[in-house]
Order: C-alpha cells, then sequence, then structure tokens
C-alpha cells in the first residue's frame, strides 16, 4: 500500500494520503458499508512490522475510545489488515494549527479567542477524566475555518499520577515534543495536567507569534531554554495583544507548575476576563467590503 496505489485496508477505501510523518501516514478513506468518511492512521511501510509501532495504535485506540467530548476525534476501531495495522477514527475536513500557522493566521485570526477556549476545552475534558495529553501542540489541534477545534493524537497519553506516586522517577523514557515539552517532563519527572498547561502556552503563543516560544540550534540548546530561560512576552512580539493575556500565557509557561494556571478551566475562566486582541480582528471579507 502506498501513496500512489491507495487500495483498501479493511472495509476502509483509501482515498488519498493527507500527511505523512516520521513513522506514520494519514488517509482520508470511505467506508462504503456505513456511506461515511473516516481518518485512517497507518505505520510507514518501514514500521508494520514494529512491535512499538502497533503498541502504540493500540494504545491509541484503547484510550481514545474512552473520550466522547465534541472537541476531541473520536476513535473508531483498531484493526490489522493483510498485516498493515490502522487505526480508524473520525473524519473531520480541516488542517491542524500548524498548518495554519504556516500558511499565515490572518483569515482566522477574529477566530482566535474562540479557537483558544475550545482547544482548552477539549484539552480540560481529558484532565477532568484523569488523563494527561503529554503531547500539547498546534499538530494536534485540528481547526475548521469556522473556528471548530478538536484535539487529536493519544499516543503518549496516560492517566495522571496521584499521591506520592507522584513524587517517585519516571521509569519511561523522556517523551513529548521538544519546541513544547514542560521542564518538569524534560527532568524525568511525573507530569500532571500542569505539564499539558505548560505545552498550551507555547502552543498559544506560537498561534499568536507565528513561531515558538524557545527555538535553539541543537535539541539541547532547545531543551535547556525550557530549563532556565524566562519565558517571552507575547505582546513583545505582536503588538495588538493585550498586556493581560500575555500575562497568562507567560504565566502558563512558568517553570515552576505551582506558578502556573492549576486548571484549565483556571486558564478559561481568566481568558474570559480579558480581551485577547486590543483592537479586535475583523473578518478577512469585512475587511475586503470596507476597502
Amino acid at each position: 500500500m502506498s501513496s500512489e496505489a491507495p487500495g483498501f485496508i479493511g472495509p476502509y477505501r483509501l482515498l488519498n494520503a493527507i500527511h505523512t510523518g516520521h513513522t506514520v501516514q494519514i488517509w482520508q478513506a470511505y467506508h462504503d458499508g456505513k456511506h461515511e468518511r473516516f481518518v485512517i492512521k497507518t505505520p510507514l511501510e518501514r514500521f508494520r512490522r514494529s512491535r512499538e509501532a502497533i503498541a502504540e495504535l493500540r494504545w491509541e485506540d484503547s484510550v481514545g475510545r474512552k473520550f466522547r467530548h465534541k472537541r476531541i476525534i473520536q476513535i473508531h476501531e483498531f484493526g490489522i489488515d493483510r498485516g498493515t495495522p490502522f487505526l480508524a477514527m473520525e473524519w473531520f475536513a480541516a488542517p491542524n494549527m500548524k498548518q495554519r500557522i504556516l500558511q499565515g493566521v490572518e483569515p482566522i485570526l477574529h477566530l482566535v479567542p474562540r479557537i483558544i477556549e475550545q482547544a482548552a476545552e477539549g484539552l480540560g475534558y481529558l484532565h477532568h477524566l484523569g488523563w494527561v495529553h503529554r503531547d500539547v501542540k498546534p499538530t494536534n489541534f485540528m481547526v475548521s475555518d469556522q473556528g471548530e477545534v478538536k484535539l487529536i493524537d493519544f499516543a503518549l497519553t496516560r492517566k495522571a499520577k496521584r499521591g506520592l506516586s507522584k513524587l517517585l522517577p519516571s521509569r519511561t523514557k523522556v517523551q513529548g515534543t521538544r519546541s513544547y515539552i514542560a521542564p518538569e517532563q524534560i527532568r524525568g519527572g511525573a507530569p500532571d495536567v500542569r505539564s499539558d498547561i505548560y505545552s498550551f502556552g507555547c502552543t498559544v503563543f506560537e498561534l499568536l507569534a507565528g513561531k515558538p516560544p524557545f527555538t535553539g540550534v541543537s535539541a539541547d540548546e532547545l531543551l535547556s531554554k525550557h530549563l532556565k530561560a524566562s519565558p517571552p512576552t507575547l505582546e513583545a512580539v505582536n503588538k495588538n495583544i493585550t498586556s493581560e493575556f500575555a500575562q497568562l500565557i507567560r504565566r502558563s509557561m512558568a517553570k515552576d507548575p505551582s506558578a502556573r494556571p492549576q486548571s484549565l478551566s483556571d486558564f478559561v475562566l481568566e481568558l474570559r476576563m480579558n480581551r485577547v486582541f486590543k483592537r479586535t480582528p475583523r473578518p478577512p471579507e469585512e475587511a475586503t467590503a470596507e476597502s
């Protein structure tokens, strides 16, 4: 099975490849029996017999099926067809937030407060159920033209540790994406909801600044900045951001988890109490009509 010659996998007819990552490929597919579109995730050919790749898809299926929320992509099934493991998910016709940022967010800039709140709502639902996503980043939020948001990718999602277990060192390798990873994750500590809030702060910063808060010429330099460098101020990068909202994002990226908002409910409460923009962006069609 390749992107040049799509066929069937299980009952799903593969229509076209919509994304190719380092280890997986994402397809738009159609279920002829259900007359519905789906998203199919499969490992790249060289990883199809990898126990780790198969285990990740199985895990994402078992975890993702626990979540039923309008801001979270719905997982339908895991299967293996002719040696190819696959994960079937809800079809949501939208690019991810990273793609939006790379293309320029001006067409949806007027929807940004809504986008931020919906993203927080989906992630907060996971937290409410006792889970930590552990890989919050722009790539893992789908954003439609109308500003509708869905959280995706639960391969690294784990139950939050509680009580004394939080004090024990993690036995798993450090996981996450370097541009958004919380300091305590880098140190190998047990991540909790505040770790996701740190990554969420980095994500929102990039949405409004066009770049992540920290960059580096090497992985070590980038991780060192997450550990030691003061988070940049969003309003210094985007002059239309209010100081109140900039401070909310800055506190979300605090090195000390206790200095961050302690829940996404707290974050959303502050978001609603303060404006994001000094001057409210107008929809592109309104600005074009006036000009």
